[in-house]
C-alpha cells in the first residue's frame, strides 16, 4: 500500500501529470499506516517516501546513480522519521486536518535541510491544472499543498468510518471537500495597472550528444542564442512580428563574463544593437577572489550592461561543493573547480516598464527567492534555467517539473512568468497558470508573447511564511504529551470514527 502512495503521488506530477491523482497519495499513505507503532510507520513512510522521491527525481540519474540514489535516500529517511509521528496524529481529534497540516510541516523540513533542502516535490507544484489551483494565491504553495493533502484526508475520513454513521460522516467530508475546491476555483488575480509588454524568449539549444565535460565548457551555446537573436531581429525589421520590450536569453547562454571577454562582451553587444530592445542575458559573473557568479545581466541599447541579478539559492554539489577538500575531486565533481558566491541583491532589473524579477533554475523551488522579488515591485517573473545537463540522456521530465513550478508561482503572485531554458523547455505562462507558448526540448528558436503587467499583490505576496508556519504547527501537537482530561481508561478513537470537534469545524 505504501508504495502504491508513492507511486499514484509521483504519478501527479510530470511528466505524467495525472493531477487529480494528488489527493490520493496522502490518502493511500494514512489507510497504510493507520493502527500501526511508530517503529513500523517509519518503515511504511521509508518504502512511501523511495516510490514517489526516487521517480520523481530519475532524471537526476543523467549526473550518475550515486547522485540519484544519495539524494532520493536523504529524502526518504526525512519522510521516513517524519512518519513515525502519523500513528499518533491519527488518534487524535481533528486528524484530518492534522494529517494534512503534517504535509505542510515535513515539506518546510525538506525545503530547508540538508545543505539548504530540496523542496523539488511539493504537493503543490502538479497541482496546476487543480480547480483548487486558487489556493496557492491565499496562502501560496503550504496553503495549496495543505488543501490537497486535506482532501485525502477527507476521503479517508468518509470512507473508514464505522457503518453507523457512514452516511453522516461522509457528508460531512464531501461537504468540506466541495467547499475547498469552490473556494480554490474563485480565487481572482491581483489588480492590473493596464500596462502590458512583449516579451520575446530565447532558446539556443546545445548538441544534446556532447558529454558531460563538453557541455560543462562548451562556448557556441552563446553562439547558438545570438543566431536565433539574428533570426528574431530579421522577423521585426521584415515586420513579421512586433518589436519587443524585452528579450530573455537562459541562464549560462554565457560561459563567462562578457566584460572581461572582449568577444563575448561583442556578439551580446551586437544582439542588442540588431534588437534595439533591452536583453537580459545569463553569464557566469567574476567575482571576488578566484570565485564566480552564476547571474543574469540586462543590457539596454546605448547603454551595455546597466544591471545584474546573482543566484542566492547555491546547488549543493553543482555551484559549490560542500567539504571541497575531501569531495572536490571525486568522478564529476572535479568539473566544478571553483565555488559561486551567492548573491544577496533581490531587487528586480528595471528595462523601462518591464520589472523583471529574476529568479534563476533551482530557486524557482523556494517560495522566498519567489516571493522577495515580488514584494521588491517585479511586474514579470522571469525563470533563467539551463537543464541540458539533466536531460541529455534520460528525459525523466525535469524540465516540465520546473515549468509545474512556474505556473503555481504565476498563480500565487498573480504574474506572468517567462521561462527560458537553454535547450528546454521554454515557456510563457499567464498570470492565471495557463501556458500561452513554449518551446520543446533540444530545438533552437524563440516565441513572442504580450503579457500583462500585474503590480497588485495577492494574499499570498502580502502573508509571506506565516501560511507555512500556521498551517505547519498544528502537527507538532504529536510531539506533545497527552491531555490531562483525556482519561486512560477510554481506548484512542478509531480511525474514521465521528468526531464532533472536526464536525463542527467543518460546517
Amino acid at each position: 500500500m505504501a508504495g502504491l502512495a508513492g507511486i499514484t503521488l509521483y504519478a501527479s506530477f510530470p511528466p505524467i501529470g495525472l493531477w487529480f491523482l494528488a489527493p490520493l497519495g496522502p490518502a493511500l499513505l494514512l489507510i497504510a499506516i493507520r493502527g500501526l507503532s511508530a517503529r513500523s510507520a517509519f518503515a511504511v513512510g521509508a518504502v512511501f517516501g523511495a516510490s514517489f522521491i526516487g521517480p520523481l527525481i530519475a532524471w537526476l540519474a543523467n549526473l550518475g546513480l550515486v547522485p540519484w540514489l544519495a539524494l532520493t535516500a536523504a529524502q526518504t529517511v526525512i519522510v521516513a522519521l517524519a512518519a513515525m509521528l502519523l500513528p499518533r496524529l491519527l488518534r487524535l481529534p481533528g486528524w484530518p486536518l492534522l494529517t494534512a497540516a503534517w504535509w505542510v510541516a515535513v515539506e518546510a523540513i525538506r525545503g530547508r535541510a540538508p545543505l539548504g533542502g530540496f523542496p523539488w516535490g511539493r504537493l503543490a507544484f502538479g497541482q496546476a491544472d487543480a480547480p483548487w489551483a486558487g489556493w496557492a494565491a491565499v496562502g501560496g504553495a503550504p496553503a495549496l499543498a495543505f488543501v490537497t493533502a486535506l482532501l485525502g484526508s477527507l476521503l479517508v475520513y468518509g470512507v473508514t468510518a464505522p457503518r453507523p454513521a457512514r452516511v453522516r460522516v461522509g457528508a460531512i467530508a464531501a461537504c468540506g471537500a466541495v467547499a475547498l475546491v469552490s473556494y480554490g476555483s474563485l480565487v481572482a488575480i491581483p489588480a492590473t495597472s493596464g500596462r502590458s509588454a512583449v516579451v520575446a524568449v530565447v532558446q539556443g539549444n546545445v548538441e544534446r550528444e556532447r558529454t558531460l565535460e563538453e557541455q560543462a565548457r562548451v562556448r557556441g551555446v552563446a553562439e547558438n542564442h545570438a543566431r536565433e537573436t539574428r533570426k528574431l531581429a530579421a522577423d521585426v525589421r521584415a515586420g513579421k512580428v512586433p518589436r519587443p520590450d524585452v528579450v530573455l536569453w537562459p541562464e549560462n547562454s554565457l560561459d563567462s563574463d562578457p566584460l572581461a571577454d572582449p568577444e563575448l562582451g561583442a556578439l551580446v553587444a551586437d544582439s542588442v544593437r540588431e534588437l534595439d530592445a533591452p536583453l537580459l542575458i545569463g553569464a557566469i559573473l567574476d567575482g571576488p577572489g578566484d570565485r564566480s557568479y552564476n547571474a543574469g545581466q540586462l543590457w539596454l541599447p546605448g547603454q551595455g550592461p546597466v544591471a545584474s541579478y546573482a543566484k542566492r539559492q547555491l546547488v549543493p554539489f553543482g555551484e559549490y561543493i560542500p567539504a571541497r577538500s575531501v569531495l572536490g575531486g571525486l568522478g564529476a565533481l572535479q568539473l566544478i573547480p571553483r565555488d559561486f558566491v551567492p548573491g544577496s541583491s533581490q531587487a528586480p532589473l528595471v528595462a523601462g516598464p518591464v520589472w523583471l524579477g529574476d529568479v534563476i533554475c533551482y530557486e524557482i523551488a523556494y517560495d522566498g527567492r519567489v516571493r522577495d522579488t515580488v514584494r521588491a515591485g517585479a511586474n514579470l517573473l522571469v525563470v533563467q534555467t539551463n537543464n541540458a545537463t539533466y536531460e541529455r540522456g534520460f528525459q525523466g521530465g525535469q524540465s516540465e517539473q520546473q515549468l509545474a513550478m512556474a505556473r503555481i508561482r504565476a498563480i500565487e503572485y498573480g504574474r506572468a512568468v517567462a521561462l527560458a531554458s537553454t535547450s528546454g523547455v521554454s515557456a510563457i505562462v499567464r498570470p492565471d497558470g495557463t501556458v500561452s507558448d513554449r518551446l520543446g526540448t533540444w530545438r533552437g528558436g524563440y516565441m513572442m508573447e504580450r503579457v500583462p503587467l500585474l503590480d497588485g499583490r495577492t494574499i499570498a505576496a502580502s502573508l509571506g511564511a506565516w501560511p507555512e508556519a500556521l498551517l505547519g504547527a498544528p502537527a507538532l501537537l504529536a510531539l506533545l504529551p497527552p491531555r490531562a482530561r483525556r482519561r486512560p481508561s477510554s481506548p484512542p478513537k478509531p480511525m474514521g470514527a465521528h468526531d464532533p470537534a472536526l464536525s463542527n469545524l467543518l460546517r
